[in-house]
């Protein structure tokens, strides 16, 4: 996949938030990390969550309203102007939660998702697994 200039790319997991920037061209990208959002993942509801012993309920909700904070950062950017093209990589439920949440700008930029978990992976291996992604 190409990455267009200026697109940003969301690496998203259930609990940390990397945001990068190709300031390169589409054929040679260069991601560069951007400041890390303030996202405020307080606001969730646990309906449909039950937590009990050896019930992992209360971290599931967690990483759930991770995922909710960052799509509505995202849609927040998009809807503001400042993201014009979007790639996702997420860890797979993640993104399926992420996916709940996406305004419908979002989804009119969005380029590509990935349902890999990449964060704490060098920029050139975030690149490489999207040329690898079809």
């Amino acid at each position: 996949m190409l990455i267009p200039h200026g697109c940003v790319v969301a690496l998203v997991d259930g609990e940390s938030f990397d945001v990068y920037r190709n300031a390169g061209s589409e054929a040679e990208p260069q991601l560069l990390l951007l400041d890390p959002p303030e996202l405020d993942s307080a606001g969730h509801s646990d309906v449909g969550h039950r937590s009990s012993p050896g019930n992992h309920a209360d971290r599931q909700m967690d990483e759930d309203a991770h995922a909710r904070a960052a799509s509505l950062w995202l849609n927040d950017q998009v809807l503001s102007h400042r993201i014009k093209d979007l790639v996702i990589m997420a860890a797979p439920r993640t993104l399926g939660e992420m996916r709940r949440h996406y305004h419908a700008k979002t989804r009119e930029v969005l380029r590509k998702e990935v349902g890999k978990d990449l964060i704490g992976f060098q920029p050139r291996d975030v690149i490489e697994a999207l040329r690898e992604e079809r």
